[in-house]
């Protein structure tokens, strides 16, 4: 079959608001050309500091950007961006959002000057089935994305677009909307969620160095699942025992793991890293999908 052929029989296809006409289609084939597969990334962010810092965690990310195939683009699934409905940026210059307060005056002028990304917006509104993706020209990067973008790509050169998550849609809706978007990977399109697995601020304590022992069985017991390939029960969260429900009080920092999960191929070994639980209550723990 050739490609136009290809195309003619994709256009058949239904999608949100409609059928893609050739004319979307012939756009996303030509500004995104075939790749190989990409991996996939879930980000434990924890501290926006960690933008500032070298440490453990901000070498494992930038050890992580070495190894990646350099994308044309990066779609980025942030615990910081809430919303009714699903949006996508689709500015040309996001701006740094600093959504945070009480952090040292350095960390409020950070700024992470990569471009945005109209033409990935619009692919990302034409390829969703699951729902309808409207375009947002007002928020730009949150700090769940620029605090560790930075460290996988510190020269801001790679275009970077990022998506809410609507707060009405369960935890099953969100996994299946991330599926949608797989058809990305072979378009050399780096597509990250950005949360923490274990994320309890009401419990943090900033003077201890580790996990308390339940954010520690919560973060294994997670754990575990990702490596047996069980999403059942990680969408089913809330049936994992009162430790995991202490370590995600609410869903926004979990949500995009289920983000990256939905997104993994059955060849893919999930592989771990940054995995350590600290101030008591927040772990960094980060996966990795890739063929």
């Amino acid at each position: 079959m050739n490609r136009t052929d290809f195309l003619k029989i994709l256009a058949l296809m239904p999608f949100a608001g409609g059928a893609m006409n050739l004319k979307e289609l012939n756009k996303l084939t030509s500004e995104f050309e075939s790749t190989e597969t990409m991996p996939v990334l879930f980000l434990g962010h924890g501290s926006p500091m960690n933008a500032l810092q070298q440490n453990e965690f901000s070498k494992g990310w930038q050890d992580a950007g070495k190894s990646l195939p350099t994308p044309k683009a990066i779609l980025c699934i942030s615990a910081h961006w809430e919303t009714k409905g699903t949006f996508v940026t689709a500015m040309a210059k996001p701006k740094t959002i600093h959504d945070f307060g009480g952090f040292p005056k350095e960390l409020h002028e950070f700024q992470y000057p990569a471009p945005g990304s109209p033409e990935l917006a619009d692919d990302v509104k034409g390829i969703v089935k699951k729902t309808s993706v409207q375009s947002d020209h007002n928020w730009g990067l949150d700090h769940g994305s620029w605090s560790v973008i930075t460290h996988l790509y510190p020269g801001a050169n790679i275009p970077v677009i990022q998506m809410s998550m609507d707060y009405t849609k369960d935890p099953l809706w969100h996994y299946e909307l991330a599926k949608d978007l797989s058809v990305l990977r072979q378009k050399g399109i780096l597509i990250m969620g950005s949360g923490n697995i274990v994320h309890n601020l009401h419990r943090a304590d900033w003077n201890t160095q580790g996990g308390f022992d339940w954010a520690i069985e919560a973060n294994e017991k997670v754990k575990k699942l990702i490596l047996e390939n069980n999403h059942n029960s990680l969408i089913n969260y809330h049936l994992l025992g009162k430790e995991v429900q202490l370590a995600v009080p609410s869903p926004e920092h979990y949500m995009p793991l289920l983000y990256v999960l939905g997104l993994k191929q059955d060849k893919e070994t999930p592989m771990l890293f940054n995995d350590k639980t600290e101030l008591g209550s927040i772990s960094m723990t980060s996966v990795k999908l890739t063929n």
